[in-house]
């Protein structure tokens, strides 16, 4: 119940579809408590008294009951379901917004697979619950408490043997609920790494197919779908073992109802139409009792798919923005106060005391070997992390004092491995500034090299992408993912090694455009190519979270330190290889 009290901010705004609902489903209990009563004045006062010209009149009150009840019915189940999903809808929209606002750090540990299972069958098994758990329970209880009340009528000796069965039933119940809610949370979190082992070899098909590792895929699927099956299957055992023992139990109290009655009515104690209508009544009881375990069942999916969405909804927000932050324009000084940065507490630092300035304008190239902490310094000034100690500025203003949305709306990002959408060309760049015109689009397409091939595609700007921009080479993603950051017009702009894709002559090409495009702006460049930020105003050579060495280009080569083996791998190697070619 803790879950469900967690969650009643979404299903508490739409109760009164529930409360409708239960005011027909009590008028549903109502007429399927009379028919037994109907049934017993049929067989006591029409036929066994021969009045049989009462038996139109009694088929009138069937038929108006039977409509009755239909209309009801559907009532019932039509504002059950209209609570539940609209309960869902501003939970799945919550659970969606939610995952918006969650740090970077949250998804260095989540599973793509298992989030969309959250977010697709756990919120789709809560929606059931709504709809129709909370709505069975309470019938069950109706049934239940009307069919004694009735039954009492009848003959009260009866119904405390009937009666006997019931401590012994709902202890079986209170067992079987014990032990089935942990097994549905098993299901759940065994169906989360299926769905992420599929998800994950599907985006990484190209890599699975190159590598010939079909055979291994398939054996980490089956690992994963075995344990799935295991997860079901234990379960399935619980309701196997549980689910008998009920009807046995509901079987005795029929047989010890059928023997006690008829001895009842052998000496006129209870008339025949009374035992007819009884023995109907006490399927009435003891049905809700059996379908308990289907009740629980509902409860326990539903609470296991709670408890997971809950995960979700009370994850930790690392960076939260300050309540009157800084909502002012930015020209792009970025300034770094010995800065230092650890993504989890078991690992070394990936930033250790780090410290730069780079005026508005100014070109800082940052390289060094993997690992060594350049992406890294351009996370913390999108705040993409929060640093552990030091401090981030921009235009002299800590990026913690700053709304996040204007921070990151005045900083042009370009990845490595630039994620596409599978939308046109077009939305893809302009996915920063929805209002920019065409002519713009189309110079910041020009701007990035992406003017020509586009224009070779199908539909030009109006081309579908496929998933993750399957169908463009590395180097084209990279060329709309850099005209997408001129479209927004950023003050800071961040290339992390945003032309590695791309051949010596498209390198050139854009970094030509670039230039252009950094004029006036803080451009952070990020790479392994000495050809690409040689032109910098200051270069950063990293070496495992520390600055090794920096200066310009030229400054750095007069001081044989990082920098110059790093030249001369990429020229003086290379220049000595096609030496010995000629």
């Amino acid at each position: 119940m803790n879950t469900l009290k967690k969650l009643k901010g979404f299903y508490l705004p739409s109760i009164r579809y529930f409360v409708w609902s239960i005011l027909f489903l009590i008028f549903v209990t109502a007429i399927t408590v009379v028919y037994p009563i109907v049934l017993q004045q049929t067989i006591d006062n029409v036929v066994l008294a021969d009045q049989y010209y009462l038996i139109p009149y009694i088929a009138v009150i069937f038929f108006v009951l039977m409509a009755i009840k239909a209309v009801s019915s559907f009532s019932f189940q039509y504002l059950g379901d209209l609570f539940g999903i609209t309960a869902v809808y501003k939970l799945r929209e919550a659970l969606y917004g939610k995952l918006q606002v969650l740090s970077f750090k949250y998804y260095d540990n989540a599973k793509t697979g298992d989030l969309m299972s959250r977010l697709t069958a756990d919120v789709e098994m809560f929606r059931n619950f709504l709809s129709f758990g909370f709505a069975d329970l309470i019938q069950a209880i109706l049934l239940f408490v009307s069919s004694i009340i009735v039954m009492s009528f009848y003959s009260i000796p009866l119904t405390i043997v009937t009666m006997a069965a019931m401590p012994f039933l709902i202890i079986v119940v209170y067992r079987f609920d014990k032990r089935v809610h942990p097994a549905f949370r098993s299901i759940r979190k065994s169906f989360g790494r299926l769905n992420t082992r599929v998800q994950e070899n599907i985006s990484g098909m190209n890599t699975v197919k190159s590598l010939s590792r079909e055979d291994f895929e398939i054996d980490r699927f089956s690992s994963s779908n075995q344990n799935y099956r295991q997860n079901y299957l234990t379960t399935s055992g619980i309701w196997a073992k549980f689910f008998p023992l009920m009807e046995f139990i509901g079987n005795i109290c029929v047989v010890a109802l059928l023997a006690f009655g008829g001895y009842l009515v052998i000496y006129g104690e209870l008339a025949l139409g009374e035992l007819v209508a009884f023995f109907s009544l006490v399927w009435y009881m003891m049905n809700p009792l059996m379908n308990l375990g289907f009740i629980i069942n509902q409860f326990s999916q539903a609470k296991a798919s709670g408890e997971r969405l809950l995960e979700i909804l009370d994850a930790r927000e690392d960076i939260v923005e300050k309540e009157n932050a800084e909502d002012r324009a930015i020209e792009g000084h970025v300034t770094f106060k010995d800065v230092t940065l650890t993504y989890t507490t078991d690992d070394d630092s990936a930033l250790k005391d780090i410290s730069f300035d780079a005026p508005s304008g100014k070109i800082v190239g940052l390289i060094g070997a993997t690992g060594s902490g350049k992406t890294s310094i351009t996370q913390l000034i999108t705040r993409f992390y929060e640093a552990e100690k030091g401090e981030v500025l921009v235009d002299g203003i800590p990026v913690s004092d700053y709304k996040l949305k204007k921070l990151r709306k005045y900083i042009g990002f370009v990845l490595q491995e630039p994620f596409l959408f599978s939308t046109s060309i077009r939305e893809n760049i302009r996915y920063g500034n929805t209002d920019m015109p065409e002519e713009k689009i189309i110079d910041a397409a020009k701007r990035a090299q992406a003017h020509d091939f586009i224009m070779e595609m199908p539909q030009g700007y109006d081309t579908m992408l496929g998933e993750r921009g399957m169908g463009l080479s590395g180097g084209q993603k990279q060329r709309i993912a850099i005209a997408r950051a001129i479209c927004i017009n950023p003050s800071i702009l961040i290339l992390d090694d945003a032309t590695s894709a791309v051949d010596m002559e498209t390198e050139f090409a854009i970094q030509k455009a670039l230039k252009e495009v950094m004029q006036d702006r803080t451009s952070f460049i990020i790479a392994h190519r000495i050809s690409s930020l040689k032109h910098a105003d200051e270069i950063l050579v990293l070496d495992e979270g520390e600055v090794a060495e920096r200066g310009t280009h030229e400054e750095l080569l007069q001081n044989n330190g990082p920098y110059v083996r790093i030249y001369n791998i990429q020229y003086q190697d290379r220049e000595a290889i096609m030496d010995r070619a000629k």
